[in-house]
């Protein structure tokens, strides 16, 4: 258990450290149309990279969840045990924590780095209403959020399910993610996992803060939902337990 939750921890710092590092450090790099900037493609396309190379990484040791809502949502599937949940889901967030420390100090080695607490985005935080990125609404923001969690988890356990094809799960998933943050960023920023938006709204400000109780309930809601789907839907066996795999 202890190797396990080592690398649900490192898998989840990897995810923040990359995904949210890429959007402080190299979305605007250079200022608008910088063309080393990465932007919104290159930014979801970040995220997409670190749960693909985290779960070649780690999913083998630990099943790879990186996030409480897949967690959870594979709980719902029946495919993890419920005395497993909390040790994993504190593992993930303080990986997510360590990663957005690791990322400030990172990012405060320059003299133009501020945080606009006030700013939607700001330190790759989550948010909606005046923090949202497009302005959207708690309604959409909520909805938005349940939506692709629940997906995002019917594609998990399609991809990890005994009778798909063996050693390409990493690949749906991670395109999966790159996908959600294409749809979403302009909604919340993109949470879909309550480890990531815990980890960096600790250095955001009290704005991000104060709505990261959506972050948390929105994508759980999503991951038992999706869990539940899939679970009908793909008639998974009760021998397929434990890892996710």
């Amino acid at each position: 258990m202890l190797k396990r939750l080592g690398a649900e921890f490192l898998g989840t710092f990897w995810l923040v450290l990359g995904g949210c590092g890429s959007a402080v450090l190299a979305a605007n790099f250079g200022g608008d149309g910088n063309p080393l900037g990465i932007g919104l493609l290159g930014v979801s396309l970040a995220f997409g990279l670190t749960v693909l190379t985290g779960a070649y990484a780690f999913g083998h040791i630990s099943g790879g969840h990186f996030n409480p809502a897949v967690s959870l949502g594979l709980w719902a599937g029946g495919r993890f045990p419920l005395k497993d949940l909390l040790p994993y889901i504190v593992a993930q967030v303080l990986g997510a924590i360590l990663a957005g420390w690791i990322l400030w100090q990172i990012a405060s080695g320059t003299a133009t780095f501020a945080v606009d607490t006030n700013a939607a985005g700001a330190f790759a935080s989550n948010g909606y209403g005046a923090l949202s990125p497009g302005g959207y609404t708690v309604a959409a923001a909520f909805l938005c959020e349940v939506v692709l969690t629940a997906m995002f988890l019917v594609v998990i356990m399609g991809a990890t399910h005994a009778r798909a094809p063996v050693g390409f799960a990493p690949i749906a998933i991670g395109l999966a993610l790159t996908l959600i943050h294409l749809i979403s960023i302009p909604v919340t920023n993109t949470s879909v996992n309550p480890a990531r938006s815990t980890g960096v709204a600790l250095f955001a400000g009290s704005g991000a803060l104060g709505q990261l109780w959506l972050f948390w309930l929105a994508p759980i809601l999503g991951g038992l939902l999706g869990g539940v789907i899939y679970k009908w839907l793909g008639n998974d066996r009760p021998d397929i337990v434990g890892d996710g795999r």
